[in-house]
């Protein structure tokens, strides 16, 4: 209540000529050290100085309402001050809860930007070997510390020693190009023979058939087990269970000879 009395029916204010010029000072000052930070924190990814960037600005912009206040005081006899203050308290809430969210996001772990992980995924696929990139996922440990997963599917044919040489280039590559500790895992695709690329052609087709189904991968038929394994990514507004076992249902109903192991997988890379 005192409060909004004061805002109401304020005291008289008395703006000396050093103090206007003492905030006008350290406006220009608090808009140089804030656009520096943001600045400097955008480039090096740390989120600590883009807030440290964004208060200072909001410094200035309280500052700079002091002093728009105090012309108008002079001028006219009206004095805004508290008002202003108000007004101006409603965006520092603002502000500082946005900016909790958004260290909170990186703290607890938040999706990689999508045309990150596209890059990424364009730079592994470039390899020939590589039939699909799957799983990327990308873990911030500091501005400069980067740790990355990502699964890519390439032939059953190839040697032990040629995918270590390719897990490696790729490794480096990624490195290299977005400095990210990169680990490679791999999916083994067998569809050499007429049969099982049919009956990985209908599961694709079963697959593609239903909407809340995005992605499948990893697709590998044992085949003195006659077991069809492959992974899939649900919609979050599926369940993913029930859809997960409609289409082993499906399948088992079409190819009754094999059996269908099927992983419920999640690609924190994917866009929402």
């Amino acid at each position: 209540k005192e409060s909004v009395e004061k805002i109401i029916s304020p005291a008289e204010t008395d703006y000396k000529l050093y103090s206007r010029v003492i905030i006008a000072v350290a406006v220009a000052a608090k808009i140089f050290i804030g656009r520096y930070f943001k600045k400097v924190g955008k480039r090096v990814g740390s989120d600590a100085l883009v807030n440290s960037g964004a208060d200072a600005l909001f410094d200035a912009i309280l500052s700079t309402a002091t002093l728009a206040c105090a012309a108008i005081s002079l001028i006219w006899g009206i004095s805004l001050e508290g008002w202003i203050g108000a007004l101006i308290s409603v965006f520092i809430l603002k502000a500082g809860g946005e900016m909790i969210l958004e260290t909170g996001s990186s703290i607890i772990g938040k999706r990689v930007d999508n045309e990150l992980a596209e890059k990424i995924r364009e730079t592994v696929t470039s390899h020939p070997e590589v039939r699909g990139a799957y799983d990327l996922t990308i873990h911030n440990y500091g501005p400069t510390q980067s740790i990355g997963t990502v699964h890519i599917e390439v032939d059953d044919t190839m040697t032990a020693r040629e995918i270590h040489r390719l897990s490696r280039a790729i490794a480096i590559e990624v490195y290299t190009k977005f400095g990210i500790i990169m680990s490679v895992g791999i999916y083994a695709a067998n569809t050499s023979t007429p049969e099982i690329a049919a009956l990985r052609a209908s599961v694709e087709a079963a697959v593609a058939a239903r909407s809340e189904i995005l992605q499948m991968h990893g697709f590998y038929v044992e085949e003195d087990a006659r077991c069809v394994m492959f992974d899939l990514i649900v919609d979050f507004s599926a369940d993913a269970a029930a859809v997960r076992d409609s289409i082993i249902a499906e399948l088992t109903k079409k190819h009754p000879g094999y059996r269908f192991d099927v992983i419920l997988d999640t690609d924190f890379s994917e866009p929402d």
